[in-house]
This record gives C-alpha cells, structure tokens and sequence, in this order.
C-alpha cells in the first residue's frame, strides 16, 4: 500500500467540496465528530453516514453510501480496518473516486480492490492533519 504524495494529497483536498463520513458519530467526545467539524468549519460539506443518527453536525445521515443523492467528492472512512473491504465495496458503486481511511486504519484487500476500479487511495491519515499541514487554515 502506497499513499499518493503530498502533492497529490494537496490537489484532492483542494479539489473537493462534500465529504461523505461512514462512521460519523453524532457524539461530541468523539473523534470522527471532532474531526469531521474542523474540516465543516473549513469549508466543506460533511456529509454523515450512520444509519443510527437522523442528523449530524447540522446535515441530513444517510443509512449507507448508496443513499446519498448528492455529489461525494471523498469517502472519508472511520470504521475498524476490518470494515474496510465492505465500505470499499461500497464505495465502488458510487460516482466518487477518492477513499480516505483514517489514521490507524488499512487493509491490504480493500485497498486493491479500490485500486483495481481506479481509486485514489489514502490509508492510515488523518484528513484534517493533511490538510492543515498541506493548506493550513
């Protein structure tokens, strides 16, 4: 498993606007919410995906990906690396291109899987460290 570079890393979040969280949780303590507010406050639509939460950070959660009318720039991940293959399963049926699994998470299947339908995939990275260090505030 290879994560693109930094500039490569740079491109894909200055290029994307919506964010599609599977496993965003809706309690504050947790990571994924952490996370997932500082990048809404950064400018992006979080788009929550968690079929036990009706709504998160102030938008709409979706049951699954496959549910989400709108356009999802990247399917950041925040399930236990054994979750991977399913989500990148369903990941492969949406328009989007870019799978974000994050820091401590990677599975060597589900990362060829994306591969072999053309993903862009980053593994074990914390999205918003990414992007503070590649673009700052």
């Amino acid at each position: 498993m290879k994560n693109p570079s930094n500039s490569e890393l740079e491109e894909v979040l200055k290029s994307s606007k919506n964010i599609a969280v599977v496993g965003l949780s809706d309690k504050p303590h947790r990571t994924s919410y952490q996370v997932s507010k500082i990048m809404q406050q950064k400018g992006y639509r979080i788009i929550p995906v968690n079929p036990n939460a009706d709504k998160i950070l102030g938008e709409k959660a979706y049951n699954s990906l496959d549910e989400i009318d709108i356009p999802i720039d990247i399917i950041n991940v925040f399930r236990r690396s054994e979750h991977l293959v399913e989500v990148a399963q369903d990941a492969i049926n949406t328009d989007c291109k870019i799978f974000w699994a994050q820091l401590g998470l990677s599975n060597e299947k589900a990362y060829e899987l994306l591969k072999e339908h053309n993903f862009t995939v980053i593994m074990d990275l914390c999205i918003k460290v990414v992007h503070s260090r590649l673009i700052g505030n």
